[in-house]
């Protein structure tokens, strides 16, 4: 009874930025963590960036100085701020929600980088 939607994907030239949203409705309560991660095709589904209940982060080391995992309580809704993508950023990324020993996941949303 959970659901995530996602939104803030599309096309942009390299060297650019995106700010991807997830706005979480349902009974949400025990978060364990929220997290982006983004499947290239050809490539396995990787974490991109994450946060704990706690506020602690992880980003993957391609995403590091350049990605920017956030979260708004007030309003649900987890963010990643995306700063000058690359090409290789080209994926779909998904957003998930850890509750208690269940996760959810977003639906995904296309991001193409051009160079």
């Amino acid at each position: 009874q959970v659901q995530l939607v996602e939104s803030g994907g599309g096309l942009v030239q390299a060297g650019g930025s995106l700010r991807l949203s997830c706005a979480a409705s349902g009974s949400i309560f025990s978060i364990i963590a929220n997290g982006w991660y983004r499947q290239a095709p050809g490539k396995q589904r990787e974490l991109v960036a994450a946060v704990t209940s706690g506020g602690v982060t992880n980003y993957a080391n391609s995403v590091k100085g350049r990605f920017t995992i956030s979260r708004d309580n007030a309003k649900n809704t987890l963010y990643l701020q995306m700063n000058s993508l690359k090409p290789e950023d080209t994926a779909v990324y998904y957003c998930k929600i850890t509750l208690g020993a269940y996760a959810y996941w977003g639906q995904g949303t296309q991001v193409t980088v051009s160079s």
